[in-house]
């Protein structure tokens, strides 16, 4: 069957990987899915002999050469079987080929990807979503072990917190610029955590979903936001669409890196809907603006997205005929569980639900 989604599971040390692969194949299997599921190459190098902490540079960089080309082949062989498989088919990869490149200098990447044939944009096109469980060492530190991975190489101390906390964000800026990148949150509630990652891939797969308001602030700034947080700028802007249905276009840069998304979202049920995305190319986006809504003006904001004690957040800031507005958005953090609000943020009101200030309703002129 051609309409085969592949899903990279990553995450930072001690995220819930492994159980939450155990999960999505239960789930999905249960659906009339078939599941496949590549093992995390690095692991299996390391039991193999490979050293990723060597100091001989040579040896280090034939064995992360070998590791992309092995994860690429594992991936092309998998989708050639599903394929020729009779039944709808995820393939569900623990971690992607950009991890890889978290783990050394952007020269030595470039020189890697390049000698393989490949680059960092064809690498990252290859997945239809990327979700990122962010790691207990990171605002759920008591449940943070390295006991359950012999292979791992943190330690379990404040130093090594705080190697698995670095690690975690420099895999996020690694995915940075996947459409439909999704962090998923630490929760007081493991089964929080393992139900958002359901919800993400069922989105992928066109699955209809519950309507569940992320909490939304209306917040001043009043100190300097972390030296790692993602700047991105955003232009939305919507379409005429049929009934029922909200249509829009968005153009997002991280520099001088550019992703455009058609996005579709029409309810399905009183309290449920099914939302559909699409990654496309500069032309098709070009082609569609004409087509905006006359009673919507484009919004265009800057945002800034940050993990802050296991959470993760997104700030933005509007911009032209909104400016002053600046909303602060949580992702996956549950009904009754506590913000941990920065404190270089400050709350003006809570908004969530109110339909003032979603985008859609915000563009209105």
């Amino acid at each position: 069957m051609d309409d085969i989604k592949k899903i990279v599971l990553t995450g930072g040390p001690c995220a819930g990987k492994t159980t939450a692969l155990v999960r999505i194949i239960e789930h999905f299997s249960s659906l009339g899915y078939k599941v496949f599921t590549i093992p995390e190459v690095p692991t299996l190098f390391t039991q193999s002999g490979m050293n990723y902490l060597t100091k001989n540079k040579g040896f280090f960089y034939e064995g992360e050469k070998a590791t992309l080309e092995v994860q690429l082949l594992l991936e092309d062989k998998f989708l050639r079987m599903a394929r020729e498989c009779q039944k709808p088919s995820i393939i569900v990869c623990d971690r992607g080929a950009l991890d890889i490149s978290a783990y050394m200098t952007p020269e030595m990447w470039e020189q890697i990807t390049r000698s393989v044939g490949t680059s960092t944009p064809e690498l990252r096109d290859r997945y239809d979503a990327v979700l990122h469980l962010v790691s207990a060492a990171d605002g759920a530190e008591e449940f943070y072990t390295t006991a359950n991975n012999a292979s791992r190489n943190e330690s379990n101390d404040d130093e090594g917190l705080r190697i698995a906390r670095m690690l975690d964000k420099k895999v996020i800026h690694a995915w940075t610029g996947h459409p439909h990148l999704r962090v998923i949150n630490n929760h007081d509630d493991f089964e929080a955590k393992m139900h958002r990652v359901i919800k993400e891939i069922s989105s992928v797969l066109s699955l209809p979903q519950p309507i569940e308001e992320e909490r939304k602030y209306e917040v001043e700034i009043i100190g300097q936001f972390p030296d790692d947080c993602i700047e991105s700028e955003i232009t939305q802007t919507y379409l005429k669409g049929y009934p029922d249905c909200e249509e829009r276009l968005r153009k997002r840069s991280w520099g001088k890196k550019v992703v455009y998304v058609h996005t579709t979202k029409k309810k399905t049920a009183e309290n449920e809907e099914l939302v559909t995305e699409r990654q496309i190319n500069q032309n098709l986006y070009e082609i569609m603006l004409p087509i905006a809504d006359p009673q919507r003006h484009a919004i265009h904001k800057l945002r800034k997205s940050f993990i802050w004690q296991g959470q993760y957040f997104e700030v933005d800031t509007y911009l032209d005929r909104l400016e002053g507005l600046v909303i602060l958005e949580t992702k996956g953090i549950t009904e009754g569980e506590p913000l941990k609000l920065p404190p270089f943020l400050r709350i003006i009101k809570e908004v969530t639900g109110d339909k003032d200030y979603y985008n859609y309703h915000l563009a209105l002129r």
